[in-house]
């Protein structure tokens, strides 16, 4: 039986794990909760013998050491310092990465994104304070680049998710924003009711993000850092307009195809890929 393998990360104020372990779960993975501490000390006492057993590593959402010193930092510095070689060589193996939120602030500051040439040590972007001054908990609308070749987002061109968290606003400069969407590393933009990008209106584009960015992926697009939880909308109660839909549903003598969420989709896509690269003698088992 071909099995994808999933690592959550846990620990110092991480808050998203069950329901990450849970979605990937329901998506057809494998996958295990683990302390940021039990990882470090295993790696550090047989380099590669915890880390290589998955096939997924996911960087989830919270407030790692409460965001003291900026989202994503310290969690960045306390792994990059102590298996850092370990996550490269996990990268190399053409595993999968996401990170969610915090996750996605951990990756911008680890520099595993945009990872331009192969490089995933430089920090090239950063996420910052909301513009609004304020933390932000909404649903947003996002629209999704089919030319990307984020592994994440295969056939899906739009999707419904909620954010949550006070540094959420994308920055780069000029060159690398223009090269980010060259290159189709821009995953995903918030949008409005249309479908189109939101222009920076907010409450469309909550956080201020240029060019309304909330999702970028390496060039390689198995690396994918975004701001949105698809982890929160496992399930169709999740969406604030639930009812409405039903109702709009039953009106037209139907009913949802389906109890599951959108987001699961997210990681349902990264499950097959795995799945598809062990059958096809690319990955280990």
């Amino acid at each position: 039986m071909t099995v994808a393998r999933a690592l959550v990360l846990t620990g110092y104020g991480l808050n998203c794990d069950y329901e990450t372990d849970f979605a990937l779960k329901t998506a057809g993975a494998e996958s295990r909760r683990m302390h940021i501490n039990e990882l470090i000390d295993a790696e550090q006492s047989s380099p590669g013998s915890l880390l290589s057993e998955f096939h997924i590593l996911v960087f989830g959402g919270g407030f790692s050491w409460a965001d003291d010193h900026g989202a994503g930092v310290v969690l960045a510095s306390k792994l990059k310092f102590n298996i850092g070689d370990q996550i490269y060589k996990f990268i190399g193996d053409g595993k999968l990465v996401i990170g969610i939120c915090n996750g996605f602030q951990s990756l911008v500051n680890l520099g595993l994104l945009p990872g331009f040439d192969n490089n995933y040590g430089a920090r090239r972007v950063a996420l910052t304070a909301n513009s609004s001054g304020n933390f932000i908990d909404s649903w947003v609308t996002l629209k999704i680049n089919i030319k990307s070749p984020c592994v994440f987002t295969r056939d899906i061109s739009g999707i419904d998710l909620p954010v949550r968290h006070g540094e959420g606003n994308f920055f780069a400069c000029d060159a690398d924003i223009e090269r980010l969407f060259k290159n189709n590393q821009v995953v995903m933009q918030y949008a409005g009711g249309d479908g189109e990008p939101a222009d920076g209106r907010w409450p469309l584009n909550p956080n201020g993000s240029l060019r309304d960015i909330a999702g970028i992926c390496d060039p390689t697009g198995r690396i994918f850092g975004l701001m949105p939880h698809p982890e929160a909308f496992h399930d169709i109660t999740n969406h604030p307009d639930w009812t409405r839909r039903k109702e709009s549903l039953a009106r037209e003598g139907k009913g949802f195809e389906t109890n599951e969420g959108d987001g699961i989709k997210i990681f349902r896509n990264a499950v097959d890929f795995i799945k598809q690269e062990i059958v096809q003698g690319r990955m280990s088992k």
